[in-house]
């Protein structure tokens, strides 16, 4: 299409922001910055790691000598289950009663927890490089976390840093789960514009999008008979993948045997294609987004996990978020369909 090749702006309906496209750019010379590439071998176990089994963490704590997935409370939460008391804010006492106002400084409290998520004791994997089996137990940690944690707690983000360039402190395969009282941003948004959706079509938003990817076949990066993984038209970061289901689900833990069998090998599918793009151990931040553990009625969610690799043109060049970005809007050059299409050929 004519527009693919002139800049232009793309709406995300998840979120109602835009970004915009600048495909013009995509040959321009890169004279910046250059990360480096580890390309270390990494032992089936490490002493210094205070990730893997039998090892002392920060906390002092003994990890146990754990054959399986294995998770712990974080020893540097971020949220805590007593967080009752705020500072105070300014009282009232001057003219107009400006300080006291409470658009101006307005702070609630949050409880959570978080914990860390062991997904194999070998310290040298990835999950790119794990058997679909053993992907399939992560898939059920992730599960079991959902369903204890959503008792308590209104949201549940499941999410891993991968790689030294996404700040991951350490190699040992793992992700997070952080557990709060409240609907973070990113949440709120994808509430509200998923509830518009349902409002005027009565289908969900996110169940057309994957039947409408499949169908049109230009941004789709694998596929299988449940699962559809694209590179999302309006998507912000290069690499960026959405992982979609093409069945009405909620909520991670309702999945089927097969529909978890399905989804653990096209996980694994897409991780090794990030890896094969460049030839390096793709680095990425991902997450789950399901319905709010709220009991609410929320059949407009659909259940669905975002990638957000940052490599641009080469295992060493990274997008940055910068100057426009901060300060407009998000931009990006290579476009979707082009992206989608490059990960295909490396399938």
């Amino acid at each position: 299409m004519e527009y693919y090749t002139k800049p232009h702006r793309r709406h995300n309906p998840l979120t109602g922001e835009w970004v915009l496209v600048s495909p013009h750019r995509a040959g321009r010379p890169w004279q910046g910055q250059h990360e480096k590439v580890n390309t270390e071998k990494r032992k089936t176990y490490e002493q210094s790691c205070y990730l893997c089994p039998n090892n002392e963490r920060v906390s002092g704590q003994t990890n146990p000598d754990y054959t399986d997935t294995y998770f712990f409370e974080n020893d540097c939460a971020a949220l805590i289950k007593d967080s009752s008391s705020l500072p105070p804010l300014p009282q009232a006492g001057e003219e107009n009663n400006i300080i006291a106002n409470p658009d101006l400084l307005h702070a609630e409290a949050v409880t959570g927890t978080c914990r860390v998520l062991c997904f194999s004791p070998r310290h040298d994997l990835t999950l790119a490089n794990m058997a679909v089996a053993d992907i399939e137990k992560v898939i059920t940690m992730w599960q079991t976390q959902i369903l204890e944690l959503g008792q308590h707690y209104r949201w549940v983000q499941l999410f891993e840093n991968k790689g030294e360039v996404m700040g991951c402190s350490a190699p040992h395969p793992h992700g997070q789960v952080w557990a709060s009282s409240s609907l973070p941003v990113e949440a709120a948004k994808e509430d509200t514009q998923q509830a518009l959706y349902f409002a005027k079509h009565q289908r969900a938003l996110l169940l057309d999008y994957a039947l409408l990817e499949s169908k049109q076949q230009q941004r789709t990066v694998c596929e299988n008979n449940d699962w559809i993984v694209v590179v999302p038209y309006w998507a912000i970061w290069p690499y960026e993948t959405l992982l979609l289901p093409k069945f009405a689900i909620a909520h991670l833990p309702d999945l089927t045997a097969s529909q978890k069998q399905s989804l653990a090998i096209i996980i694994k599918q897409l991780l090794t294609t990030y890896d094969k793009l460049f030839g390096v151990s793709f680095p990425y931040s991902m997450g789950w987004h399901g319905a709010p553990q709220d009991n609410q009625n929320n059949q407009h969610w659909q259940l669905h996990a975002h990638y957000y690799p940052p490599l641009l043109r080469s295992a060493t060049v990274k997008k940055f978020m910068v100057g426009y970005e901060m300060l407009a809007e998000p931009q990006r050059d290579l476009t979707p369909e082009q992206a989608a299409k490059r990960l295909q050929d490396v399938l």
